[in-house]
């Protein structure tokens, strides 16, 4: 019965982290189809709202596969340098995944609120361009998904 849970938790951060990335590439698209015009780095472009809706879900999947995976994966507290290397493979193996999740989300979710907020109705101006940030967002749900199955699995088995 634990094995089935633990299946299905893992099924619904890498469920939620793949919609997440999928709507954060649909986002990128739904951008692309308003008129800009591009010089060199800055662009002037109208908003779309569409990009703005896709984009803000992705960020929304993409922090809830985060807090599932962390309040379901357990703590894998260490302290010191020392502990770490003392500790069996599959807590070191936990504490990796769980430092490349935190960065990989960081970044994920620092890409799609960019991204989205270019897209936002009041920034109808000229700037520095925001290219594909919503996309490199939604790619960053899909890595994000994979350590965090990764750090679950590592996390329940270092508590056995």
């Amino acid at each position: 019965m634990v094995r089935l849970g633990g299946f299905l938790v893992c099924l619904l951060i890498v469920a939620m982290d793949i919609v997440g990335g999928i709507l954060g590439i649909e986002a990128e698209l739904e951008q692309n189809k308003v008129k800009h015009l591009r010089l060199w780095i800055f662009e002037c472009r109208e908003p779309s709202h569409a990009a703005f809706k896709l984009g803000l879900a992705a960020a929304g999947l993409l922090v809830a596969a985060h807090v599932v995976a962390n309040l379901l994966g357990g703590c894998s507290c260490i302290c010191s340098q020392e502990e770490l290397q003392k500790a069996p493979p599959n807590k070191q193996l936990s504490v990796a995944c769980l430092v490349f999740t935190w960065i990989i989300f960081g970044v994920g979710l620092a890409m799609l609120v960019i991204g989205t907020w270019s897209n936002h109705k009041s920034r109808a101006s000229c700037g520095f361009t925001h290219h594909h940030f919503l996309s490199i967002g939604g790619i960053l749900c899909f890595v994000h998904g994979l350590f965090c199955v990764a750090y679950y699995i590592s996390a329940t088995a270092s508590t056995d």
